[in-house]
């Protein structure tokens, strides 16, 4: 893979190539990435989806702060923009024709990853992960499964394996009536955002961390290979799948995420009285002991302070060494040798799994946490055996009053499946994961008859 091409500012429907030389310095093709997921209804859900702590937590007469998808997805954008400037530094550094024959900047690769991590959980179902668990349940051993006969094999694991970062680009590129390729991001910040650019099937089929899940539905192969060619992406050798090694950046949106995820999940814990503070200082202590100003910790007399400063000493310990990571295995990144995530390559590995455990066993398996999955695995299969139901009644003529009514509440590109039942089911759990919790609950109760 070369930097000139996986940095393409093409965007869908270009005729003409877009030269970076030529970019408007105020107004970067990039930056306008970031401001389209911004401003698109569906980052815009996020803030009412659950990221682990289901919302609203109430602790005494105080209501405790604690993270939802948007908040999540904020301080990765902040956090991925950090490394990817950094990165784009060194990268210019060791390329430096990048800048002086194209006129790339080190802020264009902060700029790819912020966007790219600004979308990463963009088409995340409600009720956190548990979410797609309960969608792809549906289909596998719930009501849904009388349809595997009417698909391929591949299209029927697009739906029993639901895939959150599958259906986010999904959100980000189709085409519907007068919305040609979607929100139109650049081809660079959709390759960054694709951190397992491989179809559903064969499930798994190596350790390298590109091939742990999928990033697009069967319906998506023909955005995908425009993508994958145009970037320049490495194939692998496989027969009948479609396979690709990952955008050298996106290495950096998964690291910005773990890092959020490791940190800022079990701050969230400590909050919330789930982990105390005796246990947090101790691991977060491990992490950055060789930076801590001992002088200026000692003086800070809240716990909320002393956490606040030791997170951001871990959040920047954590995003110094995933760039040295990074620029130490730039060359294998680039030719699909790197198989891990830049973190599982730490010289903290230790302590952050240190912080994972203790953030599993008392956050992750927590009651408020288990209590919310039990709900949303419920909620979600009876929505989704009312709405597939009523799609597939229209698909074969066969739609009731009943089936008239749900229809009438689903926004209209989730109606047209056409003759196909893969689309058609596709429709259906893409609407039931565009949900809120907050709607998905509403949903429910009204399906339920209990909303009057």
């Amino acid at each position: 893979m070369n930097w000139q091409q996986l940095l393409s500012l093409k965007r869908f429907g270009d005729t003409q190539p877009r030269l970076r030389k030529l970019q408007d310095e105020t107004r970067l093709g990039f930056e306008v990435d970031y401001d389209r997921i911004i401003f698109s209804s569906a980052f815009r859900s996020l803030q009412d989806k659950t990221q682990v702590v289901p919302m609203p937590i109430t602790v005494g007469s105080s209501r405790e702060f604690v993270h939802t998808r948007l908040t999540h997805s904020l301080e990765v954008s902040v956090v991925g923009r950090s490394l990817g400037r950094i990165a784009g530094k060194k990268i210019l550094g060791m390329h430096p024709e990048l800048e002086t024959d194209l006129g790339y900047k080190f802020n264009d690769f902060g700029a790819i990853v912020a966007a790219a991590s600004l979308a990463h959980d963009i088409g995340n179902p409600p009720f956190g992960h548990s979410g797609e668990k309960a969608i792809g349940a549906f289909f596998e051993s719930g009501n849904g499964a009388k349809y595997q006969t009417e698909m391929t094999e591949k299209q029927f694991r697009d739906l029993v394996d639901f895939e959150g970062n599958a259906n986010g680009l999904k959100l980000l590129t189709e085409s519907r009536n007068g919305v040609e390729g979607g929100l139109r991001l650049s081809y660079a910040t959709l390759g960054a955002f694709m951190k397992y650019p491989k179809e559903s099937l064969p499930l798994k089929p190596s350790t390298h961390i590109s091939d742990k899940k999928f990033g697009f539905f069967q319906s998506d192969v023909g955005i995908f290979k425009d993508l994958v060619q145009e970037l320049g992406l490495l194939q692998k050798q496989s027969a009948d799948s479609l396979r690709y090694h990952r955008h050298p950046l996106t290495y950096l949106v998964e690291a910005a995420d773990d890092i959020c995820y490791t940190i800022i999940d079990f701050e969230d814990g400590i909050n919330l009285g789930l982990i105390s503070e005796d246990y947090a200082l101790e691991y977060f202590i491990k992490l950055v002991k060789d930076r801590i100003n001992t002088k200026k910790y000692n003086q800070l007399e809240t716990m909320r302070d002393r956490l606040s400063y030791l997170r951001a000493l871990a959040i920047n310990t954590l995003i110094n060494d995933a760039i040295r990571v990074f620029e130490e295995n730039e060359n294998n990144i680039l030719s699909g040798n790197f198989e891990v995530a830049l973190l599982d390559k730490s010289r903290y590995e230790a302590q952050i799994n240190d912080i994972i455990g203790l953030s599993v066993s008392n956050i992750y398996q927590s009651n408020e946490v288990l209590e919310k999955e039990l709900a949303g695995y419920k909620i979600i299969a009876e929505i989704l055996e009312v709405v597939t139901s009523a799609l597939m009644h229209q698909k074969n003529g066969m739609a009731t009053s009943y089936d008239a009514l749900i229809l009438k509440t689903l926004p209209k590109e989730y109606c047209n499946g056409g003759s196909s039942t893969y689309r058609t089911l596709l429709n259906a759990a893409c609407y039931v994961a565009s949900l809120s919790d907050s709607a998905a609950v509403h949903l429910h109760q009204t399906i339920m008859g209990r909303k009057l």
